[in-house]
């Protein structure tokens, strides 16, 4: 979808994602010493925030401008010391300029791209990534299609650990993790004690080297 497509999914319901930090956010950058950080496609900002609660100076970038206004709502909610470490801006993942200092976390979760789009914007991440950052990328697996529930169904957009892997050979980075990881979700929402299922996610963890 283009921003246009976003803007009215979001406007049509309340909190597409929910505010609880993705798991696999949370598994991986928990008790981590908190730097600048940049969430690429940071969507309603839910872990931008969960970020600035752990200490983080966060930059949310999204092309949704609905989004956006959501997120800053959560925010005017939040204390002011954790408000303060936020800001959101208006941009598209894929043409996003990051400052030359780079940022010490760099998150790109759930933007699902055809191939060369994807490719642009986990350029666009690497190269914001300052000397010894993270870049943490988690997204819907290919194999969720026929093995998992839930998620895209257009295998154009889904992607696999070689594929973050391959787009972001030309940086050279250091690669901590990178796997399939499967994810308990409710296949009957709102519905208590409803039924589960399993989906498939791809996460990719890689560190630049440090000057």
């Amino acid at each position: 979808m283009d921003s246009q497509g976003w803007d009215d999914r979001y406007a049509a319901s309340e909190l597409v994602w929910g505010t609880a930090p993705n798991r696999w956010v949370v598994r991986e950058l928990t008790g981590r010493t908190p730097g600048h950080a940049l969430d690429l496609a940071t969507g309603e900002g839910r872990n931008a925030i969960w970020l600035a609660t752990q200490g983080w100076e966060v930059t949310g970038v999204d092309f949704s401008a609905v989004a956006l206004e959501r997120a800053e709502r959560l925010t005017a909610e939040l204390p002011d010391e954790v408000a303060d470490r936020l800001t959101w801006r208006h941009g598209d993942a894929r043409t996003h300029e990051a400052p030359t200092v780079g940022y010490d976390l760099v998150l790109v979760a759930y933007l699902q791209l055809p191939a060369a789009d994807r490719r642009a914007a986990l350029h666009r991440a690497a190269e914001a990534l300052a000397p010894g950052g993270t870049l943490l990328v988690i997204g819907h697996d290919l194999s969720n299609l026929t093995e998992g529930v839930g998620g895209p169904q257009d295998p154009a957009v889904l992607l696999t650990p070689e594929d973050v892997l391959a787009d972001l050979a030309p940086y050279g980075l250091h690669v901590v993790r990178a796997e399939r990881v499967r994810r308990e979700v409710d296949t009957e929402p709102g519905h208590r004690g409803g039924a589960k299922g399993v989906a498939i996610d791809t996460l990719v963890r890689l560190e630049r080297g440090a000057a």
